[in-house]
């Protein structure tokens, strides 16, 4: 469903219409779907959310605020973060913000019948205070019951809807299952447990075959990272299959391994050789018990997102001989200066993160992987050293594709980018595809170096 771009003015006059609130008047948003788009100046979008309030106007509900999350818009950071506003005397709830016109992104609806709490003590401990009051303000999310688009999960299991700007180069496949559309129906995944005797832990990954093929001893194994949020968040497996089907990808093993929890997370993803070794002596060997695939690294991609892009890179950097292909997406380059992040505005008197010395340094093999990296402008210090470090990995002799999206650090957009990044990187082992047309890797996102 292509939602109207609606001329500058049209809100505000619907909201001061004289039946603001009445049936008829949501009737009419919900056949518009929110949220609304209203055309802005040099071609920006004003985005209008609406939330109509189940208990009725102030007299009669209990909802105090009905804040809006969206990654790279909001400051969800803030003591008081951005709440709707309701329209005295009536059911309706209404917030806005301009943005660009290419932009995409999810988001969510959270409302709550409480004021925000009263933090105290220095500026750490109220950050803090803030960042727990805010996490356990999440089960109250919801999903924009207006938003004609269907709701996803997040990786931490909670509903949000897609906000697709008009000029917004969202992967079709994707697009048709926003729409309700019915995508192909793919055999379940393999659940293996994986136990390592190198980390000393055990966890689950999921095995998964795409397409036929008549050599399986040839196919590509895919490695995603953080598996978890592929496999229970998003119908990963239906989108691959119709984009096998298609001739847009080879028929491929691909394996989705999971992060266990946070604190395993934190320590075995930026940039951590011993959880590679493990993955190569351990648990390739235990997937190909399972089913053929190639041995050969040109044919083995590792694709992550946040800190799994940045062990993406690490991986193919420091392990060529088996990972020869790379699909990074909003990596953690910063990785380990902390200060990066909390001091971004002074980003110049703090050290680069590993990965970028190593390459400055020429402490890495020359360079033969296959990139394809990506990172959203409203990441902000994400997008900052993604940008640095693109042109040490061209200098270093590797292939790289390097594109810039607008939208922020958000699960909707890695999930054209796992898509369009497999497309570009797997290109040349598609055993029956035609050439695939320019638009498939969006060039107005593109920069290559």
């Amino acid at each position: 469903m292509l939602q109207q771009t609606l001329p500058a003015g049209s809100v505000e006059r619907w909201l001061t219409a004289k039946d603001v609130g009445k049936a008829s008047w949501w009737r009419k948003i919900e056949d518009t779907g929110t949220p609304l788009m209203e055309q802005a100046e040099d071609r920006r979008i004003v985005m209008h959310f609406l939330w109509r309030d189940p208990e009725g106007d102030e007299r009669f509900s209990s909802t105090q605020r009905v804040y809006i999350e969206i990654g790279g818009v909001v400051n969800h950071h803030s003591p008081d973060p951005e709440s709707l506003q309701r329209l005295p005397g009536t059911d309706v709830w209404h917030w806005s913000v301009e943005i660009e016109n290419d932009w995409r992104g999810s988001y969510c609806l959270i409302p709550v019948s409480e004021l925000p709490p009263d933090f105290s003590g220095d500026a750490e401990a109220q950050r803090l205070q803030q960042r727990a009051w805010w996490i356990s303000l999440m089960p109250l999310a919801i999903a924009d019951p207006l938003n004609p688009l269907r709701p996803f999960l997040n990786s931490r299991r909670f509903s949000r809807s897609a906000a697709q700007m008009p000029n917004a180069p969202v992967c079709d496949v994707w697009q048709r299952w926003d729409r309700g559309e019915a995508l192909a129906e793919p055999a379940p995944p393999q659940l293996l447990a994986w136990h390592s005797t190198l980390l000393k832990n055990q966890r689950r990954v999921w095995l998964w075959a795409s397409g036929a093929s008549r050599q399986p001893e040839q196919r590509p194994l895919i490695l995603v990272l953080d598996g978890q949020n592929w496999v229970q968040g998003q119908p990963v497996f239906a989108a691959l299959e119709s984009e096998t089907a298609a001739g847009r990808l080879p028929p491929a093993c691909w394996l989705f391994i999971d992060v266990i929890d946070g604190r395993h997370r934190e320590a075995e993803l930026p940039c951590n050789p011993l959880f590679w070794q493990a993955v190569t002596e351990e648990l390739i060997p235990l997937a190909a018990q399972q089913q053929p695939f190639s041995s050969l690294a040109e044919r083995t991609l590792v694709a992550g997102q946040s800190y799994g892009g940045l062990a993406a890179l690490y991986a193919g950097l420091h392990f060529p001989q088996r990972f020869g292909r790379v699909l990074t997406q909003s990596g953690s380059f910063w990785w380990p200066n902390l200060n990066f992040i909390h001091d971004f505005a002074g980003r110049e008197q703090h050290q680069p993160g590993l990965l970028q010395r190593l390459l400055a340094q020429g402490e890495l093999p020359a360079g033969k992987l296959r990139i394809f990296q990506e990172a959203g402008r409203r990441e902000r210090n994400i997008a900052f050293v993604n940008q640095q470090l693109a042109p040490a990995l061209q200098a270093a002799g590797h292939q790289l594709h390097f594109r810039l999206f607008s939208g922020g650090h958000d699960g909707l957009c890695w999930r054209d980018g796992l898509i369009e990044g497999c497309r570009w990187l797997l290109a040349d082992l598609v055993p029956f595809s035609p050439s695939l047309p320019s638009g498939d890797v969006h060039d107005r996102t593109t920069e290559s170096f």
